[in-house]
């Protein structure tokens, strides 16, 4: 049997306690374990280097559960003492897989689940809680419904010895985290609900700018990001007017593209339907009933119900007041330099297949079809994503980054898998050592260097670009994008200027 990481194992901090740590190993003067945070004192702990203290289950908002379930998050609880925190606290409800290939152990929620989860995990490398180092927020994916800040890919350790300070966050997910229903929003003062998740987002945020100073951070200098799901919360947080000066960077991963619109957002009035619905199907006739009813009740999924498992974000006029596209058309957006891309192996070719793509496209056989449309879908994948940059050029008036990632991770039994979609993740917090289901090769410890280097230039600058680094141009409109990999350089989007402008056409509908 695999013997799995010492960051899978469950790590829930059920007592208030005092302990010592073995301390700065290596001599140098680092940040002290001992931090006071507006609720209490809490102690970390420090690697074996000697080089990151590390701040684990940190509370950043009460136990969303009893009446506080479907409720905005509220502050957390003061403790007296001193609280541990040198290990991982409960995931948020879900229905844990633990693995689904392509993705492995590490990239999957392996600890204990609680509805009792709103922690933040922090990485400093600060050697004084003066130094105010620039910080990174990363919101994990996982569609709305799985994942937890404490997955072992993004373990924030290698990524803060860049000079930042790594936050990863758990929020509310599923239905516990975007419910919709009448009853709900007939409780709420802004007569909104659904979208508790994303005020999750918000707390967490608002509890940094209060608190991180004390590790070293400065309040003012902040990047969120997040992969797929995660790219829709950062996505959802440029547009809502409630995180406005919480953040000064934004990075999208794999989950901003154009057309189309926040990943799974639902008008309030549609999104109020299914919680009616849902709470049907649980048995319930009321929230009061819903509340009474376990966790485990609630994220249960029913086969034959599938989209009563699927919740994701709401147009409630409060937290979202607009669709995107609205929202940046009237220059509303928080505008902050942002960085975006996909990987070479989630793309799809979306058209037609008669006479003008073959004459872009040629092929002689079935074979040299599946080639031709699979470098057609990368290539459209790419404008996409180019598509929404030029939209945002608009009325941004700061740079954007677009990437395109084509790396495999090495895996000799499934090369279908190429650049799959998470891939890029280890790579982007240099956690190589994490993928203990794959044997690594030496450009793959390269590669990640150089892509970690990238995010923590942009968030410590909002330029990716810095000393020694294959030169990564912002968008300008000249159809480029840079691509990540073993060959780094800025490339076309499409092959030609008739490719590029057939896809766009067959992406916007023929139109």
């Amino acid at each position: 049997m695999k013997t799995r990481s010492l960051f899978y194992l469950p790590a829930v901090v059920a007592v208030i306690m005092m302990f010592s740590c073995n301390g700065n190993q290596s001599g140098n003067k680092l940040l002290d374990p001992l931090v006071q945070v507006e609720s209490g004192l809490i102690k970390g702990a420090v690697n074996d280097e000697g080089t990151v203290v590390m701040f684990k289950g940190v509370p950043y908002a009460a136990p969303p559960v009893g009446e506080l379930r479907w409720k905005e998050p509220q502050p957390p609880l003061k403790w007296e003492g001193v609280r541990d925190a040198s290990a991982f606290c409960a995931s948020c409800m879900q229905n844990r897989a633990f693995s689904r290939n392509p993705w492995t152990e590490e990239f999957m929620v392996q600890d204990s689940i609680s509805e009792d989860c709103l922690f933040l995990n922090i990485w400093t490398p600060a050697k004084t809680a003066d130094d105010k180092l620039a910080v990174l927020v990363y919101l994990h994916g996982g569609g709305y419904t799985e994942g937890s800040g404490s997955v072992a890919v993004y373990d924030g350790e290698e990524l803060s010895k860049k000079g930042i300070i790594v936050i990863t966050i758990n929020y509310r997910l599923g239905a516990l985290g975007f419910l919709a229903h009448p009853e709900l929003s007939a409780e709420s003062v802004h007569h909104v609900s659904g979208n508790y998740g994303f005020f999750d987002q918000i707390a967490a945020l608002e509890w940094i700018k209060n608190n991180i100073a004390a590790f070293g951070g400065d309040p003012s200098h902040v990047t969120i990001a997040g992969q797929s799901a995660g790219a829709g919360s950062v996505n959802a947080l440029i547009i809502s007017p409630l995180a406005a000066g919480l953040f000064t960077g934004a990075i999208t991963e794999s989950g901003t593209s154009f057309p189309g619109g926040i990943m799974g957002s639902r008008m309030l009035s549609d999104a109020e339907k299914q919680g009616v619905e849902f709470a049907k199907l649980k048995g319930a006739s009321s929230i009061a009933e819903l509340r009474a009813l376990p966790a485990e009740i609630i994220t249960a999924v029913d086969p034959s119900q599938p989209r009563m498992g699927f919740f994701g974000g709401v147009l409630d006029g409060y937290f979202q007041t607009a669709d995107r596209e609205t929202v940046f058309n009237e220059g509303k957006q928080n505008d902050t330099p942002f960085m975006n891309g996909g990987n070479a192996g989630e793309t799809r070719y979306r058209g037609s297949k008669g006479d003008d793509f073959k004459a872009l496209y040629p092929f002689a056989s079935e074979e040299e079809e599946a080639a031709r449309v699979k470098v057609a879908g990368q290539e459209q994948s790419r404008l996409s994503y180019y598509l929404w940059m030029e939209y945002r050029a608009k009325t941004s008036h700061t740079n954007s980054y677009q990437y395109f990632f084509d790396r495999a991770i090495p895996w000799p039994e499934h090369p279908e898998f190429g650049a799959f979609h998470t891939a890029e993740v280890p790579y982007v917090f240099n956690n190589m050592k994490m993928l203990t289901s794959h044997i690594m090769e030496k450009a793959d410890t390269v590669i990640a260097d150089i892509m970690s280097s990238y995010w923590a230039n942009f968030v410590k600058t909002g330029d990716p670009n810095g000393p020694g680094l294959p030169v990564w141009e912002p968008y300008s409109g000249d159809q480029k994008v840079m691509r990540l990999g073993e060959n780094m350089a800025m490339i076309p989007i499409a092959g030609s200027e008739e490719k590029f402008d057939f896809l766009k056409k067959q992406l916007m509908g023929g139109q």
